[in-house]
Protein backbone atom coordinates (compact mmCIF):
# COMPACT_ATOMS: atom_id res chain seq x y z
CA UNK A 1 0.00 0.00 0.00
CA UNK A 2 1.45 3.36 -1.01
CA UNK A 3 1.62 5.94 1.75
CA UNK A 4 0.27 9.39 0.98
CA UNK A 5 1.32 11.62 3.87
CA UNK A 6 3.77 14.46 3.24
CA UNK A 7 5.12 17.41 5.14
CA UNK A 8 3.22 20.47 3.91
CA UNK A 9 4.47 24.05 3.98
CA UNK A 10 1.92 24.79 6.73
CA UNK A 11 3.28 21.94 8.87
CA UNK A 12 6.82 23.22 8.37
CA UNK A 13 5.84 26.73 9.36
CA UNK A 14 4.01 25.53 12.47
CA UNK A 15 6.86 23.25 13.50
CA UNK A 16 9.40 26.01 12.98
CA UNK A 17 7.40 28.54 14.99
CA UNK A 18 6.95 26.10 17.89
CA UNK A 19 10.49 24.74 17.83
CA UNK A 20 9.14 21.21 17.28
CA UNK A 21 11.40 18.80 15.44
CA UNK A 22 12.41 15.19 15.36
CA UNK A 23 16.00 14.26 14.59
CA UNK A 24 17.54 11.48 12.53
CA UNK A 25 21.18 10.43 12.65
CA UNK A 26 21.95 8.06 9.82
CA UNK A 27 25.00 5.88 9.14
CA UNK A 28 25.81 3.63 6.22
CA UNK A 29 27.18 3.36 2.70
CA UNK A 30 26.30 4.39 -0.86
CA UNK A 31 22.77 2.99 -0.57
CA UNK A 32 22.09 5.79 1.95
CA UNK A 33 24.65 8.54 1.31
CA UNK A 34 23.54 11.97 0.14
CA UNK A 35 26.94 13.68 0.44
CA UNK A 36 26.31 15.37 3.80
CA UNK A 37 29.33 16.91 5.53
CA UNK A 38 29.08 17.74 9.21
CA UNK A 39 30.77 21.15 8.94
CA UNK A 40 28.49 22.33 6.13
CA UNK A 41 25.04 23.94 6.21
CA UNK A 42 23.04 22.18 8.91
CA UNK A 43 19.55 20.70 8.54
CA UNK A 44 16.71 23.18 9.11
CA UNK A 45 12.96 23.32 8.50
CA UNK A 46 13.66 24.95 5.15
CA UNK A 47 16.30 22.36 4.21
CA UNK A 48 15.76 19.25 6.37
CA UNK A 49 18.82 17.41 5.03
CA UNK A 50 21.12 20.41 5.29
CA UNK A 51 23.88 20.00 2.74
CA UNK A 52 24.09 19.41 -0.16
CA UNK A 53 20.70 20.81 -1.14
CA UNK A 54 17.98 18.17 -1.46
CA UNK A 55 18.28 15.51 -2.80
CA UNK A 56 22.04 15.68 -2.37
CA UNK A 57 24.51 13.48 -4.22
CA UNK A 58 23.09 9.97 -4.44
CA UNK A 59 23.81 6.85 -6.46
CA UNK A 60 20.37 7.18 -8.06
CA UNK A 61 20.94 10.53 -9.76
CA UNK A 62 17.80 11.61 -7.91
CA UNK A 63 16.22 10.91 -4.56
CA UNK A 64 17.05 7.90 -2.43
CA UNK A 65 15.14 6.30 0.44
CA UNK A 66 16.36 8.62 3.18
CA UNK A 67 15.56 11.68 1.05
CA UNK A 68 12.04 10.42 0.56
CA UNK A 69 11.48 9.43 4.19
CA UNK A 70 12.71 12.83 5.35
CA UNK A 71 10.59 15.05 3.13
CA UNK A 72 7.75 12.93 1.75
CA UNK A 73 6.83 9.88 3.80
CA UNK A 74 6.79 11.65 7.16
CA UNK A 75 4.10 13.04 9.44
CA UNK A 76 6.22 15.61 11.27
CA UNK A 77 9.27 17.79 10.74
CA UNK A 78 12.38 15.56 10.58
CA UNK A 79 15.89 17.01 10.48
CA UNK A 80 18.25 14.41 9.04
CA UNK A 81 22.01 14.30 9.63
CA UNK A 82 23.12 11.69 7.12
CA UNK A 83 26.69 10.60 7.88
CA UNK A 84 26.56 7.68 5.42
CA UNK A 85 29.46 7.53 2.98
CA UNK A 86 29.92 5.72 -0.37
CA UNK A 87 31.99 2.57 -0.14
CA UNK A 88 31.75 2.40 3.64
CA UNK A 89 32.30 -0.75 5.63
CA UNK A 90 31.77 -1.27 9.34
CA UNK A 91 35.42 -0.70 10.19
CA UNK A 92 38.43 -0.28 7.93
CA UNK A 93 40.47 -2.34 10.38
CA UNK A 94 38.33 -5.30 9.33
CA UNK A 95 37.50 -4.53 5.68
CA UNK A 96 39.38 -1.57 4.24
CA UNK A 97 37.88 0.13 1.20
CA UNK A 98 39.58 3.46 1.89
CA UNK A 99 36.18 5.05 2.47
CA UNK A 100 34.89 6.71 5.63
CA UNK A 101 33.78 3.64 7.57
CA UNK A 102 30.81 3.48 9.92
CA UNK A 103 33.33 3.61 12.77
CA UNK A 104 34.59 6.92 11.36
CA UNK A 105 31.03 8.16 10.87
CA UNK A 106 29.93 7.38 14.42
CA UNK A 107 33.10 8.88 15.88
CA UNK A 108 32.55 12.02 13.81
CA UNK A 109 29.03 12.28 15.18
CA UNK A 110 30.16 11.68 18.77
CA UNK A 111 32.90 14.27 18.42
CA UNK A 112 30.51 16.97 17.25
CA UNK A 113 26.73 16.93 17.59
CA UNK A 114 26.71 13.91 19.85
CA UNK A 115 28.78 15.66 22.50
CA UNK A 116 27.45 19.21 22.21
CA UNK A 117 24.22 21.06 22.94
CA UNK A 118 23.99 22.52 19.43
CA UNK A 119 21.17 20.16 18.45
CA UNK A 120 18.43 19.54 21.05
CA UNK A 121 18.08 15.84 20.37
CA UNK A 122 16.89 13.43 23.03
CA UNK A 123 16.36 9.71 23.19
CA UNK A 124 12.65 10.26 22.64
CA UNK A 125 12.76 12.57 19.62
CA UNK A 126 15.63 10.98 17.68
CA UNK A 127 16.08 8.01 15.37
CA UNK A 128 19.45 6.34 14.75
CA UNK A 129 19.63 4.23 11.59
CA UNK A 130 22.21 1.83 10.19
CA UNK A 131 22.36 0.28 6.72
CA UNK A 132 25.76 -1.37 6.44
CA UNK A 133 27.35 -4.66 5.48
CA UNK A 134 27.00 -4.62 1.70
CA UNK A 135 30.64 -3.70 1.09
CA UNK A 136 31.91 -5.81 4.00
CA UNK A 137 30.46 -8.93 2.41
CA UNK A 138 31.04 -7.88 -1.19
CA UNK A 139 34.76 -7.55 -0.56
CA UNK A 140 35.24 -10.71 1.53
CA UNK A 141 32.66 -13.39 0.71
CA UNK A 142 35.11 -15.42 -1.36
CA UNK A 143 38.07 -15.16 1.00
CA UNK A 144 39.38 -18.26 2.81
CA UNK A 145 38.46 -18.99 6.41
CA UNK A 146 35.09 -19.18 8.10
CA UNK A 147 32.79 -16.51 6.70
CA UNK A 148 30.35 -17.35 9.47
CA UNK A 149 32.95 -16.49 12.12
CA UNK A 150 33.88 -13.33 10.25
CA UNK A 151 30.24 -12.22 10.25
CA UNK A 152 30.37 -12.48 14.04
CA UNK A 153 33.50 -10.31 14.05
CA UNK A 154 31.81 -7.73 11.86
CA UNK A 155 28.70 -7.64 14.01
CA UNK A 156 30.65 -7.31 17.27
CA UNK A 157 32.26 -4.18 15.81
CA UNK A 158 28.87 -3.01 14.47
CA UNK A 159 27.07 -3.25 17.80
CA UNK A 160 29.95 -1.77 19.75
CA UNK A 161 29.32 1.32 17.62
CA UNK A 162 25.57 1.16 18.24
CA UNK A 163 26.14 1.07 21.99
CA UNK A 164 28.52 4.04 21.89
CA UNK A 165 25.53 6.29 21.14
CA UNK A 166 24.71 7.01 24.78
CA UNK A 167 21.21 8.35 25.23
CA UNK A 168 19.89 6.88 21.99
CA UNK A 169 16.60 5.00 22.32
CA UNK A 170 15.20 4.50 18.82
CA UNK A 171 17.16 2.33 16.37
CA UNK A 172 16.38 1.36 12.80
CA UNK A 173 18.47 -1.46 11.31
CA UNK A 174 18.46 -2.52 7.66
CA UNK A 175 19.95 -5.81 6.55
CA UNK A 176 21.92 -6.64 3.41
CA UNK A 177 19.86 -6.93 0.22
CA UNK A 178 20.50 -9.66 -2.39
CA UNK A 179 23.27 -7.77 -4.17
CA UNK A 180 24.41 -11.15 -5.49
CA UNK A 181 21.54 -10.63 -7.96
CA UNK A 182 22.70 -7.19 -9.09
CA UNK A 183 23.67 -6.82 -12.77
CA UNK A 184 27.34 -6.49 -11.78
CA UNK A 185 27.31 -9.77 -9.87
CA UNK A 186 25.21 -11.60 -12.47
CA UNK A 187 28.32 -11.68 -14.67
CA UNK A 188 29.83 -14.14 -12.16
CA UNK A 189 29.20 -17.86 -12.28
CA UNK A 190 26.26 -19.44 -10.48
CA UNK A 191 28.50 -21.03 -7.85
CA UNK A 192 30.11 -17.71 -6.93
CA UNK A 193 26.74 -15.98 -6.73
CA UNK A 194 25.45 -18.76 -4.50
CA UNK A 195 28.52 -18.37 -2.29
CA UNK A 196 27.82 -14.67 -1.77
CA UNK A 197 24.11 -15.36 -1.21
CA UNK A 198 24.97 -17.83 1.56
CA UNK A 199 27.23 -15.32 3.33
CA UNK A 200 24.54 -12.63 3.09
CA UNK A 201 21.94 -15.00 4.54
CA UNK A 202 24.19 -15.90 7.45
CA UNK A 203 25.04 -12.29 8.19
CA UNK A 204 21.39 -11.23 8.06
CA UNK A 205 20.33 -13.98 10.44
CA UNK A 206 23.02 -12.96 12.91
CA UNK A 207 22.03 -9.29 12.57
CA UNK A 208 18.43 -10.13 13.45
CA UNK A 209 19.59 -11.96 16.59
CA UNK A 210 21.78 -9.00 17.57
CA UNK A 211 18.85 -6.63 17.22
CA UNK A 212 16.79 -8.87 19.48
CA UNK A 213 19.67 -9.01 21.97
CA UNK A 214 19.88 -5.20 22.01
CA UNK A 215 16.15 -4.95 22.64
CA UNK A 216 16.16 -7.60 25.34
CA UNK A 217 19.07 -6.04 27.24
CA UNK A 218 17.92 -2.42 27.15
CA UNK A 219 14.40 -1.92 28.44
CA UNK A 220 14.16 1.70 27.26
CA UNK A 221 15.21 0.89 23.70
CA UNK A 222 12.94 0.51 20.67
CA UNK A 223 14.23 -1.26 17.57
CA UNK A 224 12.99 -1.74 14.03
CA UNK A 225 14.56 -4.07 11.49
CA UNK A 226 13.64 -3.52 7.86
CA UNK A 227 14.22 -6.66 5.83
CA UNK A 228 15.58 -5.21 2.60
CA UNK A 229 16.61 -8.69 1.48
CA UNK A 230 13.04 -9.99 1.40
CA UNK A 231 11.73 -6.76 -0.13
CA UNK A 232 14.32 -6.74 -2.94
CA UNK A 233 13.87 -10.46 -3.61
CA UNK A 234 10.11 -10.05 -4.01
CA UNK A 235 10.64 -7.36 -6.64
CA UNK A 236 13.44 -9.20 -8.45
CA UNK A 237 11.34 -12.37 -8.54
CA UNK A 238 8.43 -10.57 -10.24
CA UNK A 239 9.65 -7.17 -11.46
CA UNK A 240 6.74 -6.48 -13.81
CA UNK A 241 4.29 -6.70 -10.92
CA UNK A 242 6.08 -3.67 -9.43
CA UNK A 243 6.29 -1.72 -12.69
CA UNK A 244 9.86 -2.63 -13.64
CA UNK A 245 10.87 -3.88 -17.07
CA UNK A 246 12.91 -6.83 -15.74
CA UNK A 247 15.40 -7.66 -12.99
CA UNK A 248 18.69 -6.94 -14.79
CA UNK A 249 18.25 -3.75 -16.85
CA UNK A 250 19.87 -0.69 -15.28
CA UNK A 251 20.09 3.03 -15.95
CA UNK A 252 16.90 3.16 -17.99
CA UNK A 253 13.29 4.22 -17.36
CA UNK A 254 11.33 1.58 -15.44
CA UNK A 255 14.52 -0.20 -14.37
CA UNK A 256 14.92 -1.46 -10.82
CA UNK A 257 18.67 -0.86 -10.95
CA UNK A 258 20.01 2.68 -11.32
CA UNK A 259 23.44 1.31 -12.22
CA UNK A 260 24.90 -2.17 -12.15
CA UNK A 261 25.00 -2.33 -8.34
CA UNK A 262 22.63 0.29 -6.90
CA UNK A 263 18.83 0.57 -7.06
CA UNK A 264 17.15 3.33 -9.04
CA UNK A 265 15.29 6.23 -7.48
CA UNK A 266 12.00 4.48 -8.25
CA UNK A 267 13.21 1.41 -6.38
CA UNK A 268 14.33 3.58 -3.48
CA UNK A 269 10.83 5.01 -3.26
CA UNK A 270 9.46 1.53 -2.65
CA UNK A 271 12.09 1.15 0.08
CA UNK A 272 11.00 4.46 1.62
CA UNK A 273 7.36 3.41 1.65
CA UNK A 274 8.25 0.15 3.39
CA UNK A 275 10.44 1.86 5.95
CA UNK A 276 7.88 4.57 6.67
CA UNK A 277 5.32 1.83 7.20
CA UNK A 278 7.35 0.12 9.91
CA UNK A 279 8.18 3.46 11.55
CA UNK A 280 4.52 4.49 11.63
CA UNK A 281 3.38 5.57 15.12
CA UNK A 282 6.96 6.21 16.28
CA UNK A 283 8.77 9.55 16.04
CA UNK A 284 7.26 9.89 12.59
Amino acid sequence: MKLTWALTEIQIALANSRGIANYWFSFGDSYTSTGFVSDGIQPSPESPLGNPPFPGMTTTGGTNWIDQCTVKYNKSLVLTYNYAYPGATIDNALVNTGAKSMTDQVNEFLGSIGSSQSVPWTGENTLFSFWIGINDIGNTYSEPGSRDAFSDTLLWAYFNLVEKNAGARNFLFINVPPVNRSPMMMSNGAAERAQEAAVIAGYNAKLARRVQWLLGNNTAVKTWLWDSHTAFAAILNDPRAYGFVDNTTFGQPNAFWGDNYHPSSTAHELCAQNIANILNATIW
